[in-house]
């Protein structure tokens, strides 16, 4: 299996981007907007529709508000040829009021990576982007 790792600063408070990421029905406002134009909660899964229409359907496994984590696993909708998702995201406290986000993705194949690895590093800006748009310093 594939690791993927990406770390970004975040020029928010701790406490912001996490409220911003553990509302996991608000994807498309708080986190992606125009890379995701809907969320949808059913129980414990989330429906991303994605501009074209595609839809991916994920699970969250986890929202852990005392160590700032969610965790997730895109079970159906892929676009690439994936076998297996699981993701993580963690808020970590950074010097002056900042935050680190931490991304962990896993992913079958394990050449996938490949691909998967720049989407998470753009959504990964967009997010920072988003939040700081929305939360300035």
């Amino acid at each position: 299996m594939a690791t993927i790792r990406h770390e970004i600063s975040i020029d928010v408070h701790p406490k912001h981007v996490w409220a911003a990421l553990r509302d996991i029905g608000a994807v498309h406002e708080r986190l992606l907007p125009e890379y995701v134009v809907d969320t949808r909660i059913d129980g414990d899964v989330r429906f991303l529709t994605m501009p074209g229409g595609n839809v991916i359907r994920e699970l969250i496994v986890t929202i852990d508000d005392e160590a700032r984590r969610l965790a997730y696993s895109a079970v159906e909708g892929f676009q690439l040829p994936l076998t297996h998702h699981h993701a993580s995201f963690q808020v970590l406290d950074a010097d002056n009021g900042r935050s680190t986000l931490v991304w962990v993705t896993d992913v079958l194949p394990h050449d996938a990576a490949d691909q998967v690895r720049p989407r998470v590093e753009r959504g990964a800006q967009v997010i920072k982007t988003t939040i700081e748009q929305h939360h300035p310093a």
